[in-house]
């Protein structure tokens, strides 16, 4: 690991645990466990370290999915590792709790709003084609229900988690609506 990929694990970590407001360079540094400055030396401003974060959450996310994703060819492999994959996030509360810190932040700051395109971007260039080979008709508008999906799963079980949690049957039952129609 850099670090670079130190100091942000550390700030996805301190973001996870107390929110946008004390995202600051300092508890960065504490949380890394580095001298006073570290974080300032790889990330200059308050927003270049916001960005940061969101780009080492994107690796993160498409790591954990490429660690996953094995034959994904058929609807109900893809389910499954989709339903991997939430179970997987929901396990590390951290992580999906600075996501949505962080899409607070950029819907309340829409000059960070070109680092979440570029995100999805880069997300539907190799998505798109999976979702088109499953038999999708509109295989950018059915990324964006898997994407919501996801996210939907995620926090509803932070807020209420369930002994039960099988995100997996509702992946299944989602898609098996999207193609159908």
């Amino acid at each position: 690991m850099t670090k670079q990929q130190q100091v942000l694990d550390a700030a996805i970590r301190v973001l996870g645990s107390g929110g946008m407001r004390q995202l600051t360079h300092r508890a960065v540094d504490t949380a890394a466990g580095l001298p006073q400055g570290s974080t300032s030396n790889h990330f200059r401003t308050r927003d270049a370290l916001i960005t940061g974060v969101l780009d080492r959450l994107l690796e993160r996310e498409t790591e954990l999915w490429g660690s996953l994703a094995g034959d994904v060819t058929t609807p109900d492999a893809f389910a499954r590792t989709v339903g991997a994959l939430v179970e997987r996030l929901a396990a590390d509360p951290a992580v999906t709790l600075a996501r949505h810190a962080l899409f607070v932040e950029v819907a309340q700051r829409p000059e960070l709003r070109p680092e979440v395109d570029r995100a999805h971007r880069e997300i539907a260039g190799w998505a798109v084609p999976l979702i088109a080979g499953l038999g999708s008709t509109d295989p950018r508008a059915d990324l964006a229900v898997v994407l919501a999906l996801v996210d939907g799963l995620l926090a509803n079980h932070l807020a209420n988690p369930r002994e039960d949690f099988d995100p997996t049957a509702v992946v299944r039952r989602v898609l098996r609506g999207i193609f159908a129609g």
